[in-house]
């Protein structure tokens, strides 16, 4: 019973609470908030006293918003502005959509007045279509003067509008096409080349390598990078990898000796006392222990060993004033390492995990070209960041 009495007296507060909250967002003016939150506690047990609240409150807030909006509506209208062609045209949308989210809770009882709440609905579909169309209309005449002016971020914004256009009025005109147009004049190409301003030779495989930009991920909506230049296409920006120098260590193997000595159980042993005496245990039986000796290994370690080290630049130039935006930093090392082990002795005597060295051989040391090839993965990946990092129109 205590159970039961503290639940009721949980919903009671809860429920209080939602009203109030509610009350508050009429109060503030959130005429649509206090229609969701009052619309939600309705769903359920709509019948209810508990429930008269809220009732009272979606009507209150109902008649309220609606003669706010028709309101601004009239104001928007007067103002003649094409600007807020769009506002009349959500305005319209969310008078239908409050009916349509009240719709499905009539009749909504007011049980102490005797009578339903009244929501004064009305048919908003010729003025939605009207204002749709009014819109679309300004958003097509508008877009279309942007195109013809010089600027990419116009071409851009007239992208944005077709696009909006597109969503609230599907195939009109010949939207789709200009939105094609607009996309590619408001489009920042990049031409991407390297420079070798090395005296090495740099492997072909590794300037492919770094501007096959189809791996890297990195074409946006308004920016496409291409490695070779196409017909028809004003680029605006130049991305220059510039090799600065290459370093390359000579060929070298390195020898250590080191021994490894270990002790390992070797059968048993009797367990004597100071004098000599093998010691016994309660019943008379000599004591055995781990009899235990020292193993040892003599180890002749190489060490096969060259390093490469690629040191470049990333130029940012922008093409239409011909000068230098940014430069960055770009490095990157590779080293090739190859160890292998003889050995004197007791193998057992070694750590179990530099026993593989053992079944190494000697190998052929990379080319210089193969090596400076090899820094390519980490080249391209530092490549990356600093572009995905470093955009040419901010």
């Amino acid at each position: 019973m205590k159970k039961i009495t503290y639940l009721l007296s949980l919903f009671i507060i809860v429920s209080a609470c939602g009203v109030k909250q509610t009350q508050t967002m009429l109060s503030d003016g959130d005429y649509d908030g206090a229609i969701n939150r009052a619309a939600d506690a309705l769903k359920t047990n709509k019948n209810a006293k508990g429930k008269q609240d809220y009732v009272y409150l979606i009507e209150e807030a109902f008649a309220k918003a609606k003669e706010r909006d028709l309101r601004n509506i009239d104001m928007f209208a007067k103002d003649a502005n094409p600007a807020n062609l769009e506002k009349i045209y959500n305005t319209y949308l969310q008078l239908n959509s409050r009916q349509e989210k009240i719709r499905p809770l009539l009749p909504l009882p007011l049980i102490k007045e005797g009578r339903n709440a009244i929501f004064p609905f009305d048919n908003y579909s010729d003025q939605i279509i009207s204002s749709k169309n009014a819109l679309s209309k300004f958003l097509y005449d508008n877009s279309k003067l942007l195109l013809k002016t010089t600027d990419k971020m116009s071409f851009r914004r007239a992208y944005d509008d077709f696009a909006y256009l597109e969503s609230i009025n599907p195939g009109y005109k010949d939207v789709k096409q200009l939105m094609e147009e607009a996309q590619f004049k408001g489009t920042d190409f990049v031409s991407v080349y390297t420079k070798n301003e090395t005296n090495m030779v740099i492997p072909g495989r590794l300037q492919n390598d770094l501007l096959d930009f189809s791996t890297f991920g990195l074409n946006d909506k308004w920016t496409v990078y291409h490695s070779n230049r196409q017909k028809g296409i004003n680029y605006d920006y130049g991305l220059i990898v510039n090799f600065r120098q290459i370093a390359i260590s000579p060929e070298q193997v390195k020898e250590k000796e080191f021994i490894k000595e270990k002790q390992v159980k070797d059968g048993y042993k009797l367990l004597l006392d100071p004098r000599g005496n093998p010691v016994k245990d309660s019943l008379g039986n000599p004591i055995k222990v781990d009899n235990l000796k020292t193993i040892r290994i003599n180890i002749y370690e190489f060490r096969q060993f060259k390093e490469c080290k690629v040191t470049a630049k990333v130029d940012y130039i922008d093409f239409r004033t011909n000068q230098l935006i940014e430069a960055f930093p770009l490095s990157s090392e590779f080293v090739f390492e190859n160890i292998y082990s003889n050995y004197n002795g007791d193998r057992n005597a070694c750590d179990e995990s530099y026993l593989p060295y053992f079944s190494r051989k000697a190998v052929q040391f990379p080319s210089n070209e193969q090596m400076v090839y090899d820094t390519g993965e980490d080249l391209k990946a530092k490549l990356k960041n600093i572009i995905s990092r470093n955009k040419f129109r901010r």
